[in-house]
């Protein structure tokens, strides 16, 4: 069976000091590096912890996901989540987080920026990492964050 892991993301303040601190924590090394960026894939707990540098709102929760292991796990994600009602929206080559991924929102009350990502990475090191997308960034922006909101990459 596949595995899934929940994501954390995380606004931190400065990407070195947070990277170094996390690397520690855990006993990981880091799976990702980029300019203002980082994340980890944990084994125990399972965890995507994903660090986004963005000075004055450290500390702060930046989203939420579910990381799964495969896009069929998310399209089984996705038929659950419409037979129970729920609003989703899929973006299907998503590219954020210096990743391709297919994934689905789902608008949830009471998280940051009121919805989670069910998602699976498609492309680990796509050749064009800031490529346009409806991604969490855009969604970001969109929900009015602005100025506030760091976007991935």
């Amino acid at each position: 069976m596949a595995t899934t892991r929940v994501q954390l993301a995380l606004d931190v303040d400065d990407i070195d000091e947070a990277t170094a601190f996390y690397t520690r924590l855990f006993g990981v090394a880091p799976h990702k590096r980029r300019d203002g960026y980082t994340n980890f894939v944990i084994a125990d707990p399972p965890l995507k912890l994903v660090l986004i540098e963005n000075p004055g709102a450290g500390g702060g929760l930046n989203h939420l996901g579910v990381e799964a292991e495969t896009s069929a796990q998310v399209d089984g994600a996705l038929a659950r989540f419409v037979e129970a009602g729920l609003q989703t929206r899929v973006a299907q080559q998503d590219v954020c987080c210096n990743a391709e991924q297919h994934k689905v929102f789902v608008t949830a009350p009471d998280v940051p920026l009121g919805f989670w990502e069910f998602y699976a990475v498609t492309d680990d090191n796509p050749a064009n990492p800031e490529g346009a997308s409806t991604s969490v960034c855009e969604l970001s922006c969109a929900a009015g964050g602005g100025e506030q909101v760091s976007c991935c990459g």
